[in-house]
C-alpha cells in the first residue's frame, strides 16, 4: 500500500472517532473525553495535511522545483513533529492542573470509549507503522500518542472505577507526554538535517569520495558535496580528475552511486594537468578537524 493511501487511511479513522468522541464526551459529561476529542480533531488536521504534502511530495521534477517535490514530505514531518512537540507540553499541563484540581469523571461511559479509542487507533497504527520517509514516521508516532493516550485512559478509568484512585490517570498521561516528547525531537532533528542540507546518515561525504576515488583512472576527487532531498533520496556533484583516457569514468560513478540512493549525480571532469578554482575543496581533509561539533542535541 502506498505512503500516501495509508495516511489517508489513518485521516479518515481519526476524524470518524474524534466525531463520535465529541458525542460521547458530551453524553458522558466527562472533560477528559472532550478535550480528547479535540485532541483527535488535531491530529486528524494534521495528518490530513500530512497526506496532502505526502501526494504532493510524490510530483515529478519540473522548471520550478527542479529536484523535485520531495521536500514536501519533509515539511509535513517537521509540521506533525512540531504539533506533537506542542500537544505533550499541553498534555503535561492539562495532567498537573487535574492532580491539583481533581473533577468526578462517570467511569463506566470513560472505559467504553476507551476500548473503542484503543481498537480504532490501533488499527489506525497497523496502517501507517511501516514507514520509512520522515513524513511517515512522524505520522505513525502521531498515532502511536493516540494508541498509548487510550491505553492509559483505559487503564486509568478502570483502576480508578474500582479504587477511586483519581490521581493514576493525569501521572500516566505526563508518562506517555514524555515518551512522544522525546521521540518527536529526535524525528524533528532528522528533518532539520535534512533541510541544513547536512550528508545523509546511509551516505557519507567520505564514502562517496572512497566510491568514486576507487573507480579506474580516477586520479583525484575534490569539489564534493552531499546532501539528500527527504532522507531517502539523494544528491551529489563532484569535480573528478581523471588521466587522459578514462572518460568513461563518469558512467562508471554514477552507476556506483545509484546504488547508493543518489538519485542526482553531477560530475565535472578535468585532466591532471588542469587549473581548478576548488582545487582546495577536499571535504573529507577539511572535516576531519572539526568533525566532533556533529553529535550536539
Amino acid at each position: 500500500m502506498k505512503t500516501e493511501r495509508k495516511i489517508f487511511v489513518a485521516f479518515i479513522l481519526n476524524l470518524v472517532f474524534s466525531a463520535c468522541e465529541f458525542v460521547g464526551g458530551i453524553l458522558t459529561g466527562s472533560v477528559a473525553i472532550l478535550s480528547d476529542a479535540l485532541h483527535d480533531l488535531g491530529d486528524a488536521v494534521s495528518i490530513g495535511v500530512a497526506y496532502v504534502l505526502e501526494r504532493k511530495s510524490k510530483r515529478h521534477a519540473d522548471t520550478v522545483f527542479t529536484f523535485g517535490y520531495a521536500r514536501y514530505s519533509v515539511v509535513a514531518s517537521m509540521l506533525t513533529t512540531s504539533i506533537l512537540i506542542v500537544g505533550s507540553v499541553v498534555v503535561v499541563a492539562n495532567a498537573i492542573d487535574k492532580i491539583v484540581h481533581p473533577t468526578p469523571v462517570n467511569y463506566d461511559g470513560m472505559i467504553v470509549f476507551a476500548v473503542f479509542g484503543v481498537v480504532v487507533n490501533t488499527v489506525a497504527t497497523l496502517f501507517t507503522r511501516k514507514g520509512h520517509s520522515l513524513n511517515q514516521k512522524a505520522v505513525s508516532l502521531h498515532m502511536l500518542e493516540d494508541v498509548l493516550g487510550w491505553i492509559v485512559v483505559l487503564v486509568g478509568a478502570v483502576v480508578m472505577r474500582f479504587t477511586d484512585f483519581a490521581l493514576i490517570d493525569p501521572i500516566m498521561s505526563i508518562g506517555v507526554a514524555i515518551f512522544i516528547f522525546v521521540n518527536a525531537v529526535r524525528t524533528l532533528h532528522q528533518t532539520l538535517q535534512v533541510f541544513l542540507e547536512k550528508a545523509p546518515t546511509d551516505l557519507t561525504a567520505a564514502q562517496v569520495q572512497q566510491i568514486a576515488s576507487k573507480v579506474a583512472g580516477v586520479v583525484d576527487v575534490h569539489h564534493l558535496h552531499v546532501w539528500t532531498l527527504d532522507g531517502q533520496s539523494h544528491c551529489a556533484t563532484m569535480h573528478v580528475v581523471v588521466d587522459g583516457t578514462n572518460a568513461h569514468a563518469k558512467h562508471q560513478i554514477r552507476h556506483e552511486l545509484q546504488h547508493h540512493g543518489v538519485a542526482h549525480v553531477s560530475i565535472e571532469l578535468e585532466t591532471v594537468g588542469e587549473h581548478c578554482d576548488y582545487r582546495q575543496c577536499h571535504p573529507i581533509h577539511q572535516e576531519s578537524g572539526h568533525h566532533h561539533h556533529h553529535h550536539h542535541h
